[in-house]
């Protein structure tokens, strides 16, 4: 046979091949004609658990900062229980705050956010925002100018 004909034979035969392997695959679920593998590892015939991986063992989750607690500012009197509270966040995180009073009513102002809550006895004022300016901001009851928190944002 000359060498032409071999060339012949062996692309016929790869080609015959090709539409086997294409014919008689299984189907996938999506209906085109692509052998999949499967998900599942084979059932085992002993009592041994698979293998794990733990060589790169994922670090635990952090909590969202939409799960982290409000930093609660307690006013009675007119004035902050314990002084005035200190609050930091980064910038970029929620700043979450309340502002609790068992007597006292006010306007409850964030300077430099420039965001304001009515303060009633027995109720809370809630503030929740994007810290997105850095420095010290002073917490403050409005109507009297009584100083009872500070809001540090930090880079």
């Amino acid at each position: 046979m000359s060498r032409g004909g071999r060339i012949g034979v062996l692309v016929a035969t790869v080609a015959m091949l090709g539409l086997a392997f294409v014919l008689l695959a299984p189907e996938a679920d999506d209906g085109s004609n692509v052998a999949r593998t499967p998900t599942t590892p084979p059932a085992t015939t002993d009592d041994t658990p698979p293998a794990t991986d733990t060589s790169a063992a994922s670090p635990p989750p952090v909590a969202a900062d939409h799960d982290r607690a409000f930093e609660t500012i307690r006013v009675a009197g007119g004035e902050p229980s314990g002084g005035i509270k200190k609050i930091t966040v980064r910038k970029g995180q929620r700043a979450r705050i309340e502002v609790t009073t068992p007597d006292t009513s006010d306007e409850v102002h964030v300077h430099g956010y420039d965001i304001t809550q009515d303060l009633e006895p027995g109720s809370a004022a809630r503030f929740s925002f994007d810290a997105d300016a850095e420095g010290i901001f002073e917490i403050e009851l409005h109507g009297t100018h009584t100083q009872i928190g500070e809001l540090t944002v930090e880079p």
